[in-house]
């Protein structure tokens, strides 16, 4: 089924300056629901190039569904989402939504590293790495496999090029999607908990790679529960509290100063008690 044959109508474009010269992502009042239930509320939200922004908050407070958002995995309700100047899921001349085509494209600016990892079984790594760049890029075979090889090495997987997933720790599959979704050459790298399914001894591993990768420069989005991965790595830390964003800051304020009560909460920082009662309140 096409993608857009699912896409509500959207709406006149909210923000007719993406502001392409600063932003690699730009959302402008993005809601989506689920079965009428709003899961995400007027979420505003601004990705320079080169920034790592971390997204946390508590079980189901809609980070992975913004996540699935920017990558138009979910198709919301309202708002605007940009990938540089272009808005995602919506045809620039027609303001309908885009064909399949247009939003495979669009996608392709887009890695996004998913916490099951969803490699192929019967491939071998180098040819999970390999077939995107085969099928959707339409590389040559040579071309794909120079890529893949050199992407492997990034993650530290080139003594398993010819080994199959089932063959493969977690942490090792971990790096595998990772180095799949470098392969392609993309703007922005989203990461949808990528350590959750791991065993803790392997969750350093995966968590290395990425900081390398945020040294790197690449633009990252990262969904995660590891606090002080996020403190280290990050430019900015955003908070969701059901479907709202309520906190956007530095880490360094983030963890020692937050301005939400919501968030020293979730941090457990000392709270004054009337603070407590407060939040408890108007919750």
């Amino acid at each position: 089924m096409k993608d857009s044959a699912q896409t509500p109508n959207p709406d006149p474009d909210p923000d007719p300056d993406p502001d392409p010269q600063n932003s690699i992502i730009k959302i402008t009042n993005l809601s989506k629901q689920f079965d009428g239930i709003e899961v995400l509320r007027d979420i505003n939200l601004n990705i320079k190039k080169g920034e790592v922004v971390s997204i946390l908050g508590s079980s189901g407070s809609g980070k992975s569904t913004l996540l699935r958002c920017i990558n138009w995995l979910e198709q919301p309700e309202r708002g605007a989402i940009y990938i540089g100047d272009k808005r995602i899921g919506v045809d620039a001349d027609t303001n309908k939504p885009a064909k399949y085509k247009e939003l495979a494209k669009m996608r392709q600016r887009i890695g996004m590293v998913f916490q099951s990892f969803n490699l192929w079984p019967h491939l071998t790594v180098k040819q999970n790495v390999m077939e995107a760049l085969i099928h959707v890029k339409h590389w040559s075979k040579a071309a794909a496999e120079e890529m893949a090889e050199t992407q492997l090495k990034k993650v530290g997987m080139s003594h398993k090029l010819d080994s199959y997933p089932n063959m493969l720790s977690g942490g090792q599959k971990q790096r595998v999607a990772i180095a799949r979704a470098l392969a392609m050459e993309p703007e922005v790298l989203l990461f949808d908990e990528p350590t959750s399914a791991l065993d803790p001894e392997l969750v350093d591993e995966v968590l290395t790679v990425m900081k390398t990768l945020s040294k790197e420069g690449y633009t990252m989005v990262i969904v995660t529960h590891e606090m002080e991965f996020a403190r280290q790595v990050s430019d900015q830390v955003v908070f969701l509290e059901k479907g709202i964003l309520i906190e956007k800051n530095p880490p360094e304020k983030f963890f020692t100063s937050p301005d939400s009560i919501r968030v020293r909460q979730f941090l457990k920082l000392d709270l004054d008690p009337a603070d407590s009662r407060i939040y408890t309140q108007t919750t």
